[in-house]
């Protein structure tokens, strides 16, 4: 198989495996191995191809190009380059960990649940090595269809209501970006990414920035954000916030700041505003939270705030800094969603007044929800300390006062970690706490562990991405030739 065809696997293999539970009349655990499996096949897949990326050459890799819709230049391109790739390991990781945690719960309509999961696999691979944006917006779509059935069936109490609130949101970002696309496909002759030049409008500009910072989300375009992500089963939350919140901040670097340089200048300072905005307003609220959900969820929201500022500082260090973010805060916000998982279902509440006392008894618990506290508090030596840390230095490069706002949000970020760490394990035990509610299994570790240990590699080697994310370890060269 060559590399070229894996991109084209890597989308096309869950599809396929989706279609093929829905129709055949499998067992429940024939189900779920089987998504498992496919899951665990696509991580495999990924490890090859990255071992056969070349990260000192320029331009497109791995890509594949064919006719599609001829009359308006629309084609099936597809193709990654290496900040890409590393999203799309993110993708199949996180992805197979959801996956197999679905399957240990067991989760009712496992027909129906796992091919809805398979199918979001692809669509979200589908999007970050979408080379053509018509093909890029359809996968942008394709990965909300599964997302809200998953939410609305699957989902809490006030399901319906977060599902509702997540599609009015999110249909009113991507139909603006329907009308950006077209009338930017039409007036440049093409809508290929690779081929089609800047544009200096600024009205298409926000078109596709209003669409990204709904997905990421940023203030304040975050409105569908605390009901979804309390509401969606655990898994699908990590999936929300650990992959899909990515194809916003994605899009910020693949689309707008590629094809649109001169509006990115002059709306620079808005937009890292908005992002400063959300990182301090995102880290007060997930200080202020009574939950586990809460605080994960509302640090997600300041983490793509960073994220942001990293981006529109535009300098090499920053763009560097949010590549290597993405993929750490991805990996940490879906290994924390999944340890709530594990706490809601001893204790049925991940209601802060309600809990306390984990630590005794329940040492592996404890061990990894410490763990994924330091990472996430940015100590030294973590990955997200080197994300971190790149950002503020090349936000720094741009004006002295984003990094010091940033650095305000990053203490408030410590300190509501570790009040969630005091509330889980050390603080008196709560009422939803039983001596009966026992240590994690062996399944369960099996699905976090691995996350952690890949943070704890990028930790020790964080150079791994930052390093190895654009051709040369030039970005902003990258971006000024549209990765060409």
């Amino acid at each position: 198989m060559t590399a070229s065809t894996i991109t084209s696997v890597l989308i096309w293999l869950p599809v396929a495996a989706a279609i093929v539970i829905w129709v055949l009349p499998l067992s429940r655990y024939a189900t779920g191995s089987l998504a498992v499996l496919v899951s665990l096949v696509e991580v495999g897949f990924w490890i090859e191809q990255a071992a056969r990326f070349d990260f000192g050459k320029h331009g497109l890799q791995f890509s594949q190009d064919a006719p599609w819709i001829k009359d308006l230049h629309v084609s099936y391109h597809v193709g990654e380059y290496a900040f890409s790739l590393w999203l799309v390991g993110l993708t199949v990781v996180a992805m197979g960990a959801c996956v197999g945690y679905g399957f240990w719960v067991g989760r009712d309509r496992p027909r129906a649940y796992f091919g809805l999961m398979l199918l979001l696999t692809g669509a979200t691979v589908g999007v970050f090595v979408a080379q053509d944006m018509l093909l890029f917006y359809a996968f942008f779509e394709a990965m909300l269809i599964p997302l809200y059935i998953l939410i609305g069936v699957w989902g809490g109490a006030g399901r319906m209501g977060a599902t509702i609130k997540l599609l009015i949101y999110t249909m009113a970002g991507s139909l603006i970006m329907l009308a950006a696309i077209v009338v930017y496909g039409l007036k440049v002759g093409t809508f290929d990414l690779v081929d089609a030049p800047t544009s200096s409008s600024r009205w298409l500009f926000l078109g596709f920035m209003l669409a990204f910072a709904i997905k990421a989300p940023i203030f304040p375009f975050h409105g569908w954000l605390p009901d979804a992500y309390r509401e969606a089963p655990p898994e699908v939350t990590a999936v929300l916030s650990g992959v899909i919140a990515k194809a916003g901040t994605y899009g910020m670097l693949r689309i707008v700041l590629t094809k649109f340089p001169d509006p990115s200048s002059y709306y620079r300072t808005l937009v890292l505003a908005l992002g400063v905005a959300a990182l301090v307003y995102g880290s007060i609220l997930a200080f202020r939270a009574a939950d586990f959900r809460g605080v994960v969820a509302y640090s997600s929201m300041a983490q793509s705030g960073l994220i942001t500022l990293g981006l529109f500082s535009a300098t090499n260090l920053s763009y560097d800094g949010a590549v290597l973010q993405m993929v750490a805060h991805g990996l940490v916000s879906c290994a924390l969603f999944l340890v709530a998982g594990t706490i809601e279902r001893r204790t049925t509440t991940g209601d802060f007044l309600r809990l306390g006392g984990m630590a005794k008894g329940r040492p592996a618990l404890a061990t990894l929800l410490m763990t994924l506290g330091i990472i996430s508090l940015a100590v030294p030596g973590s990955a997200a300390f080197a994300g971190e840390f790149l950002i503020l230095a090349g936000s720094y490069q741009r004006a002295w006062w984003w990094a010091v706002i940033g650095a305000t949000g990053i203490v408030l970020a410590a300190m509501y970690m570790l009040r969630l760490i005091s509330a889980v394990l050390h603080e008196a035990r709560g009422p939803s706490v039983q001596d009966e509610a026992l240590d994690l299994r062996p399944g369960e570790l099996a699905l976090v562990v691995p996350l952690v240990a890949a943070l704890l590699v990028l930790s020790a080697w964080p150079a791994g991405i930052s390093h190895h994310a654009f051709a040369g370890d030039a970005p902003v060269q990258a971006v000024q030739v549209q990765f060409r």
